[in-house]
């Protein structure tokens, strides 16, 4: 299916909005997440492959989005949706819950951006 132009804004506003951690953040918490005496990863490599595609697309301009980068965006979204439904406001939960958004970009305890 052909993506139009409103659908990838509309697409980016809602990517943007559920992903309330700065590329920076996201990077420092993928790097931690990863580290471990016996698992450490390359700085570069740290998390999760959906962690890094979404920093990956963090960096990016709209106008420079691929397909695959459309795809990651959509299912960051559908995930926190899931979780969280559609209030995004702070929330406290358990550690791993919190752990797990967080490796998608949306820590549940700070305000959507």
């Amino acid at each position: 299916m052909a993506e139009t132009v409103d659908d990838v804004d509309e697409l980016w506003d809602e990517f943007h909005r559920v992903v309330n951690m700065s590329s920076h953040e996201l990077e420092d918490w993928l790097r931690t997440q990863s580290a471990a005496p016996d698992t450490e990863a390359f700085p570069d490599e740290a998390g999760s492959p959906t962690g890094q595609q979404v920093l990956h697309i963090l960096g990016k301009r709209k106008t420079d989005l691929n397909p695959g980068d459309l795809h990651v965006m959509r299912k960051v979204v559908d995930r926190v949706r899931a979780e969280r439904r559609d209030d995004l406001e702070p929330t406290a939960g358990q550690a791993h819950w919190r752990h797990r958004l967080m490796s998608l970009g949306h820590d549940p305890l700070k305000a959507p951006r």
